[in-house]
C-alpha cells in the first residue's frame, strides 16, 4: 500500500492502471506515471446510459480514439452514482488480475485523509499514484502546455467568471494568464472549466474531433465533441 508521503511518485518501476477523463489532468498524470512505470490501461466511467463519460461527457467514441492514439487498452462501464464505487472497484479488480499494481489519478488537491481513491484501492489491495498531488496549478498546467499537449476547453461554469466565448479555445500560455487576469484558477479546479485532449507526446495522431452546438444547461454551458471522420 502507499501513503500520503508516497503518492506523487506511487507508480515508479510499477505497472499501473489509469483513471481516465480525456481532460488535461488525467493525461498528464499518465504521461509522468508513463516515464517511471508501465501502463497496463486506462480505466473510465461512464454516465448510466452509456452515453457519456462520467466527469467530461465525452462519447465513447472519443475516449477509445484517445486510448488507441495512446496505445492502451480501456476498461470501461456505465453506473448511476448509487453504483459508481462498486462498479469502479470491480473495474480496479479487473485490472489487479490483469497485473496491475497500482491506480493513477490526476488528483492535485487531494486531501491526505478520507480521499476516496485511498479508499478503493486499499480495497483490492493496490497501491496509489498521483503524480500531481500538492502540485502548483499554474506549475500543473504549464508542464502540461510546455510538452506540448493540446487540449480544448469544453465546459465552463459561467456562475465562476467563465464564458461560452471559452468553449472551444485551446489552453496556451497566453490563455492561462488570461484567465488568472479574470481570477480563474487557470486549473480549473473549482469547477470552472474542464477540457478535452486531443494531441500531444502521448498520441501517435491528433484525435479528429467535431464540433457541435453549445448546449446551455443552468450555470453551465457544454461544447459537444463528436468524433470526425477522417
Amino acid at each position: 500500500m502507499t501513503t500520503p508521503t508516497n503518492w506523487k511518485n506511487g507508480a515508479s518501476g510499477r505497472k499501473f492502471i489509469a483513471s481516465f477523463s480525456g481532460g488535461k489532468d488525467s493525461t498528464l498524470a499518465l504521461y509522468l506515471s508513463m516515464q517511471v512505470g508501465q501502463a497496463l490501461g486506462l480505466i473510465v466511467m461512464l454516465e448510466e446510459e452509456g452515453q457519456r463519460s462520467r466527469s467530461h461527457g465525452l462519447p465513447p467514441a472519443i475516449i477509445r480514439a484517445q486510448a488507441e492514439a495512446i496505445g492502451l487498452p480501456v476498461y470501461m462501464a456505465a453506473a448511476s452514482w448509487e453504483a459508481y464505487e462498486e462498479v469502479f472497484v470491480g473495474l480496479l479488480s479487473d485490472a489487479k488480475q490483469n497485473g496491475a499494481e497500482v491506480l493513477v489519478t490526476g488528483d492535485l488537491d487531494m486531501p491526505e485523509h478520507g480521499c476516496w481513491h485511498d479508499k478503493v484501492t486499499q480495497q483490492v489491495g493496490l497501491s496509489l499514484g498521483m503524480p500531481l498531488w500538492e502540485m502548483n496549478h499554474r506549475e500543473a498546467v504549464e508542464t502540461f502546455i510546455r510538452l506540448g499537449f493540446e487540449t480544448l476547453i469544453v465546459t465552463v461554469n459561467l456562475s465562476l467568471g467563465m464564458r461560452e466565448e471559452d468553449l472551444g479555445r485551446t489552453l496556451t500560455l497566453d490563455y492561462i494568464n488570461e484567465l488568472e487576469a479574470r481570477s480563474i484558477d487557470p486549473c480549473g479546479e473549482g469547477g470552472e472549466f474542464h477540457t478535452t485532449v486531443i494531441n500531444g507526446p502521448l498520441f501517435k495522431h491528433p484525435i479528429p474531433v467535431r464540433k457541435g452546438e453549445i448546449v446551455r444547461h443552468g450555470e453551465y454551458a457544454f461544447l459537444p465533441l463528436e468524433l470526425a471522420l477522417v
